[in-house]
């Protein structure tokens, strides 16, 4: 059965922020994410797919998922209906639709464990790679500031490579979160301790800041140690993501 205007209207208007807050919905396109998604045991409420993508998922394993896990449903559509509904230039063999859903910070959370930070990283690509880092180091949690790049959108998604199933994230006011907390937390600043002689430390926050502008004032106020990357170049500053992959390595060097 062909897909109805509205429904394609639906699944193009969920590429904005505004219309997935709305419809607490949100889309993911390709075979590469869609398949990472579904290794990972992500819920997708929908999944649209060409006939060639529908054969190709039949004769794959999902190592990821239960064994007793619901079939998948799948609404077959033909190549000119995807077309229609892509978010891409050139149309992928598959569309999925989730729910968005949000875990509220528990009181103490951040007392306990590894928490990563993030205040106010916009770009969507350094987002969903610093989930996959939180994922990697295997941190128990990453806390978003309202100003990060969402992260139900498709550009985090894609970057965090199924990382994005598998990490804990609380979005909120990072100043608030932390006001409370009794672990150190560590911010990253051009001026802090080399983070090469860092102390173990099995319970802290690490605070990353934008390229731009650093940690805000109201995260600053809150930081207990600062720490940074030796230089020995150059270089203005690194990456957000490649700084929070450095520092998390040596946290984990002397954690273990």
């Amino acid at each position: 059965m062909p897909l109805a205007k509205a429904e394609i209207s639906r699944l193009r208007a969920l590429r904005e922020k505004k219309h997935r807050e709305a419809a607490g919905l949100y889309v993911i396109e390709g075979e590469k994410v869609v398949g990472e998604l579904l290794a990972a045991g992500c819920p997708l409420l929908e999944i649209y797919a060409t006939a060639e993508w529908i054969e190709w998922e039949r004769g794959r394993p999902r190592p990821g998922c239960a064994a007793a896990a619901a079939p998948l449903q799948i609404i077959p559509i033909s190549p000119a209906e995807m077309a229609r509904v892509s978010h891409f230039p050139t149309p992928a063999g598959v569309l999925a639709v989730g729910r968005i859903t949000r875990v509220p910070l528990a009181a103490g959370a951040l007392d306990h464990g590894l928490t990563l930070a993030l205040d106010g990283i916009q770009d969507p690509g350094n987002v969903g790679t610093l989930l996959r880092l939180a994922d990697w180091f295997a941190l128990d949690r990453v806390l978003l500031s309202p100003d990060c790049a969402d992260l139900f959108s498709q550009k985090v998604i894609n970057a965090s490579m199924g990382s994005f199933a598998r990490v804990t994230v609380h979005t909120g006011p990072l100043a608030e979160a932390l006001a409370g907390t009794r672990t150190p937390v560590l911010g990253c600043d051009l001026q802090g301790d080399n983070i090469h002689t860092l102390t173990a430390r099995r319970d802290a926050v690490v605070v990353i800041g934008s390229e731009g502008r650093g940690l805000s004032p109201a995260v600053a106020a809150l930081v207990t140690q600062r720490v940074t990357i030796p230089k020995f170049g150059r270089a203005e500053s690194l990456n957000a993501a490649i700084a929070a992959a450095i520092v998390l390595d040596n946290l984990r060097r002397v954690t273990r």
